[in-house]
C-alpha cells in the first residue's frame, strides 16, 4: 500500500496525540498492509526543525510506527507492528546554486512555522519557498516530504542490498528532457547547474523485501516533483516526466544507471518488483509533460492495473473519478506490480459516511494491491 500523509514533521511524530496522525494510523490499522510506503514523512536530519545536534537521523519512521501504528487508535482496531527503513532525500538540501533563477542563491534555512494545534498542515512562507527553490529538491527545510517504507513482522527488508539513486544526475539520463524557456529559447539551467542537478526531487529507492515464502520483491519507491509551480520552461513538468521514466530504464536493466554506492546497472530481468509512491502524474488528465504514466504502463514488465474506489467510497466523493487517488481530482498514487506477480485484488480506499468537506488526514487516499506471494521468481540464495 502507498499513502501520502501530507507533510508530517518531526514534532508531529514525537508526540502521541497528533489528530491527523491518529486518523492516518487508524486507516492503516484497518487496512493492515504487509508492505507500506508512506510519502511526505519528514526525514529528520541536521538543520531541520526539532532535530537536536547529535541526533541520529532517520528516526521519524520508527517514531510513527511506535507512537501511532503500535497503539490501537480505536476500540475496534488492533495495533500493527512494523519494521521501518528511512533514507536521506534531496528535499530541502541546499544546492549552493540559483536553481530557480531568481538572481539569488539561498542557503540558510528560514524560520519554519510550527504545526497548528489542530494538527493541520503548517503553512509555507515566502522565505521558505525562496529557500526551497534553490534546494536539490523543493523543501522549506532539510528532509521535508521524505519517504519511509514499513514492513510487517512476517516480511523482512534485505538492508544489505538496498540501492538508492538520490545523487544520480538528471543530465546522465539518455534523452533527458532539458528545460528550455519557451519565450527566450534558452536553457533554463546554466551548464554548471545542469551538470550537477540531481534527477530525484526526493530519491529513488530499490528496497528488496523478503516474503514469508522466501521470495524477493523489489519495492521501487519514489515521489517525483509535481509538474507545476514552475514557468515557461516547464522545468518541474520535465523533471517529473524523467523521474518517472527512470523506472522504465531501471526495470529494463539500463547500464547508464549508477547508484549512490557507484554500482552500475538496472534491475535483473528475473527480479519481481512493485513500483510504488505518489508519482504526481495522471495518465490522461492534469498538467503532466508528455505521457510518462502511459509510457510506464506500456513497458512489457509492468502491469498497468487500475485500482478504484468502492461504490460507497465513490458516493462520498461524487465529483471524483473512481480511480482518482487525490481529493483534488487526479490519479497520482500508484502500486504497479511486475508482470510476473499475480494480482488478487486492488483498490483506492476512501472514507465513507462523511462529507467531502470534512477535516481529513491528507489530500491523498491510500492505494492498495493484494499480490500472491508465491509467484515471485527470485530468492535470496539465487542472488550474488
Amino acid at each position: 500500500m502507498t499513502y501520502n500523509i501530507e507533510d508530517v514533521r518531526t514534532s508531529d511524530v514525537k508526540r502521541q496525540d497528533h489528530p491527523r496522525l491518529q486518523r492516518a494510523a487508524a486507516r492503516i490499522q484497518s487496512l493492515r498492509p504487509d508492505v507500506l510506503l508512506v510519502n511526505e514523512l519528514t526525514y529528520d536530519t541536521a538543520g531541520a526543525p526539532d532535530v537536536d545536534k547529535g541526533d541520529e537521523p532517520g528516526k521519524n519512521a520508527r517514531r510513527f510506527a511506535e507512537n501511532y501504528l503500535a497503539r490501537a487508535q480505536a476500540d475496534s482496531l488492533e495495533p500493527v507492528r512494523y519494521r521501518a527503513i528511512m533514507l536521506p532525500v534531496n528535499t530541502g538540501i541546499a544546492s549552493g546554486l540559483d536553481l530557480n533563477n531568481d538572481g539569488a542563491i539561498v542557503e540558510t534555512v528560514p524560520e519554519i512555522p510550527a504545526t497548528p494545534p489542530d494538527g493541520s498542515v503548517a503553512p509555507q512562507t515566502n522565505a521558505g519557498r525562496a529557500y526551497g527553490g534553490d534546494a536539490w529538491g523543493f523543501g522549506t527545510f532539510p528532509g521535508q516530504y521524505g519517504m519511509a517504507l514499513f514492513v510487517r513482522e512476517s516480511v523482512e527488508i534485505d538492508a544489505d542490498r538496498v540501492r538508492t539513486f538520490r545523487l544520480y544526475p538528471w543530465s546522465r539520463l539518455p534523452d533527458a528532457e532539458v528545460p528550455i524557456d519557451s519565450v527566450t529559447g534558452e536553457p533554463f539551467y546554466s551548464a554548471e547547474e545542469w551538470e550537477n542537478l540531481r534527477l530525484s526531487s526526493k530519491s529513488h529507492w530499490d528496497v528488496p523485501v523478503r516474503l514469508p515464502d522466501g521470495g524477493i520483491v523489489h519495492v521501487l519507491a519514489s515521489h517525483p516533483t509535481p509538474p507545476t509551480f514552475d514557468g515557461a520552461a516547464d522545468r518541474n513538468g520535465r523533471r517529473n516526466h524523467d523521474e518517472i521514466r527512470f523506472w522504465r530504464e531501471y526495470v529494463a536493466g539500463a547500464d547508464h544507471i549508477v547508484d549512490d554506492s557507484s554500482r552500475t546497472g538496472g534491475l535483473p530481468p528475473e527480479a519481481s518488483f512493485v513500483i510504488m509512491g505518489d508519482l504526481n502524474a495522471d495518465p490522461d488528465e492534469g498538467d503532466t509533460f508528455g505521457m510518462p504514466m502511459t509510457d510506464l504502463f506500456d513497458h512489457p514488465r509492468v502491469q498497468a492495473i487500475g485500482p478504484e474506489a468502492t461504490a460507497q467510497g465513490q458516493k462520498t466523493f461524487p465529483d471524483l473519478d473512481a480511480d482518482d487517488t487525490a481529493r483534488w481530482g487526479l490519479r497520482v498514487d500508484y502500486v504497479l506490480p511486475s508482470e510476473d506477480l499475480r494480482v488478487i485484488n486492488s483498490g483506492v480506499w476512501r472514507p465513507t459516511g462523511l462529507a467531502a468537506t470534512d477535516p481529513e488526514v491528507s489530500d491523498h487516499f491510500p492505494v492498495w494491491v493484494d499480490i500472491a506471494a508465491a509467484d515471485t521468481n527470485e530468492t535470496t540464495s539465487s542472488q550474488p
